[in-house]
Order: structure tokens, then C-alpha cells, then sequence
């Protein structure tokens, strides 16, 4: 399931990264050059004109985050005309380039912003564009969407996921933004980074071996020692407690997560949640009340429109009996994935369950 492949990504991808370089593009560093092969939407931009702000965004056709957060950038560029909006396709499949053009005509106004596709050269991969290259590779971003903001000087202000753009983006625009503070909190979280491969690198050699009981043991040490990296971690050490058959340390762990270290992070609450009611988990008995604690307090931030976490919501008050919510909360949902034919067929599978109707424990 779509899901259950983002599940705990940030642990299952991380061992990936261990060798990537240094990044080179860092906040406060000159923007680099714009260089596309063609623009889709919009009057081109070959520069970055002094006293203008740009947020330059890259996404790919085949990335479900992507079009989620597309609507979101339309919102803020309507918000904030006198910010230029780009949105950079990236990292296409072959198959995908030609994609783009019909699929930015097709979002109409929902994508209402400026266009562009990489340049990549002809018989190199995907990951070899102009713009792959000098913007994601350099400053280490891992995964899309990602977005910068480059001020009105030419430099890199911001960097980081478009959903979570909109604070620093108004603190910029008004001359409120303290650059110094930003660059500080990145250098700590590249060091959080480091950590991060570290922990990983020993979890992955105890899950090699089967030894989950190590992994854990590594987790609580280097929670320890990093307190932050339990808001990497923590959901892949509630599923190993889940999928280890330890329910009662499995709901207090998870308890905590809930109340305290993702109180405030809808999209971490959703996936505490999803391992408990996942169709896939084979745990026998479920933490209901924890789960729906988690999905309503995530569906409340964010603010019922993520599809993912109302699709959350919907599967917990399911399995807790009450069908009527579950086909309210997944119509919900679907109305929001309308754009991504396989989420459609996923949630529309899920929605036509619910509406059969079968009550919890039966």
C-alpha cells in the first residue's frame, strides 16, 4: 500500500545517504544560476533580478507529496504576488519527461505559478540535470518536494519541505528574518544528520541479523545520548515493538509519542496511528483509543486536509465500529487524492469496505 511504503521512510532510506557528499549550497550562499530546458507555465525567468524574493520549488510528475503540495504553493503565490513562484520538475524517468508539459495544463489553475522542466543532456540520467545538480544534489536535500527561498539580494534565505514554507517565507517578506539563527539551526541539524546515520547503520546491522532486541537497545542509547533523534526514530521503534508482540511496552511507548514528542507534529501523530491500523500489521490486538487520540489530533493540525491522515481517521473509527464516520472521513479523503489515479484506487478500495458496513470485531 502506498502508505505503508512512506512508513518510517526517513530509517529505511537513511542507510542509503551514508556516503553522500558534503553539501556545498547552504543558507546564505549566492543562489545558484537558473537553467532549464524549457519553460511549461509562465513568463521565463533567466536571473534573479536584484530586489525581487523567488521561491524556487522542485517536484516531479511521479511524486505523490508533489501534487499534494502544489494546490498549497497556488495558495501562496496568489497570497504573495510580488514573489515569484518556480517550480522546477526534477528528477524525471525518461518515460516521465514528456509527461509534464499535459500534466501542468492538465492541474489548470491549481498550479498557478511558474513552470519549468530540468535541463538534462541528452543520454544522461535523471539525476544529472543543470538544476538536480547545482540546487538538490548541492545542498544535500534528499527527497522532493523541496523548496528555496532565495531573497532579495540574490541568496539562498530557506530551504526545506513547501508545506512548511509559509512562516519563514512571511518572516522574509517582511524584513523579519534572522539569518544568522536559520544558518545555526541547520549546522545543528546536519549534526542530527551525522547521528542519524549512525543509529541507522547499527539498526540496520541488528535487523540483518534478526536482532531486534539490539536495534531497540540501540535506539534507547542513542535517544539518550541525542534526545532529538527520537523524532526520527520513534515510529520505527513503536512498529518494532508492535511487530515484536510487546503490546503493553508497544501502547506506553506509543502513548508518549502521542502526548509528548509528536504533540504538535500532525504528519508523525498520522503514523503512529496508521502501524497500529495498518491492514497489513499482523498485531492481534489494537490500540483503538491510542490510534484515534493520534488521528484526531492530527487531522486537527492539519486542519482536516491532508488526505493521508483523514484516510487515517477513517480506517480507526472502522475497525472501532462506527462505519458511518469511517465512509465520511475516507469520502473526504478520496475528494482530496481526485488528481492521483492510484491513491484514487486505493482509497476508493478502502471506502468501498467501509461502506459495507462491518462493525468492530466481526
Amino acid at each position: 500500500m502506498l502508505k505503508s511504503l512512506l512508513l518510517v521512510a526517513s530509517v529505511l532510506f537513511a542507510s542509503t545517504q551514508a556516503t553522500a557528499q558534503k553539501p556545498t549550497l547552504k543558507a546564505g550562499d549566492a543562489a545558484p544560476a537558473i537553467q532549464v530546458k524549457q519553460w511549461v507555465k509562465g513568463e521565463a525567468v533567466t536571473s534573479f533580478a536584484k530586489d525581487q524574493l523567488y521561491v524556487v520549488e522542485f517536484w516531479a510528475t511521479w511524486c505523490p507529496p508533489c501534487r499534494e503540495s502544489i494546490p498549497h504553493l497556488t495558495e501562496l503565490q496568489k497570497k504573495h504576488k510580488d514573489v515569484q513562484f518556480i517550480g522546477v520538475s526534477v528528477f524525471e524517468h525518461e518515460s516521465d519527461q514528456a509527461k509534464v508539459a499535459p500534466f501542468v495544463e492538465k492541474m489548470g489553475e491549481k498550479m498557478d505559478y511558474r513552470v519549468a522542466m530540468d535541463d538534462v543532456p541528452e543520454g544522461k540520467k535523471n539525476n544529472e540535470g543543470a538544476m538536480a545538480k547545482s540546487w538538490m544534489i548541492a545542498s544535500g536535500s534528499q527527497g522532493i518536494p523541496t523548496a528555496f527561498i532565495v531573497d532579495k539580494t540574490g541568496h539562498v534565505a530557506w530551504i526545506g519541505h513547501p508545506m512548511k514554507m509559509e512562516e519563514s517565507l512571511e518572516k522574509i517578506i517582511a524584513g523579519k528574518w534572522d539569518l544568522a539563527a536559520y544558518q545555526k539551526e541547520q549546522a545543528e541539524e546536519a549534526a542530527l544528520d551525522a547521528a542519524t546515520q549512525e543509529l541507522n547503520s547499527q539498526i540496520g546491522k541488528a535487523m540483518k541479523a534478526k536482532d531486534s532486541k539490539g536495534a531497540l537497545a540501540a535506539m534507547d542509547t542513542a535517544f539518550a545520548a541525542t534526545p532529538k533523534l527520537e523524532e526520527r526514530f520513534g515510529p520505527f521503534k513503536f512498529k518494532l515493538l508492535l511487530d515484536g508482540g510487546d503490546l503493553d511496552a508497544a501502547s506506553t511507548y506509543g502513548t508518549r509519542l502521542v502526548d509528548v514528542t509528536f504533540k504538535a507534529d500532525g504528519e508523525q501523530l498520522n503514523q503512529i496511528a496508521w502501524l497500529i491500523v495498518d491492514p497489513d500489521s499482523k498485531v492481534e490486538k489494537r490500540d483503538l483509543k491510542l490510534a484515534l487520540k493520534a488521528a484526531l489530533r492530527a487531522n486537527e493540525l492539519t486542519k482536516s486536509k491532508d488526505a493521508g491522515v483523514l484516510d487515517t481517521l477513517a480506517r480507526v473509527y472502522f475497525l472501532s465500529g462506527d462505519s458511518a464516520k469511517a465512509v465520511e472521513f475516507q469520502t473526504k479523503a478520496l475528494e482530496l487524492v481526485k488528481e492521483n489515479p492510484d491513491a484514487v484506487k486505493e482509497f476508493q478500495g478502502r471506502l468501498d469496505e467501509y461502506k459495507k458496513g462491518k462493525p468492530a470485531g466481526s
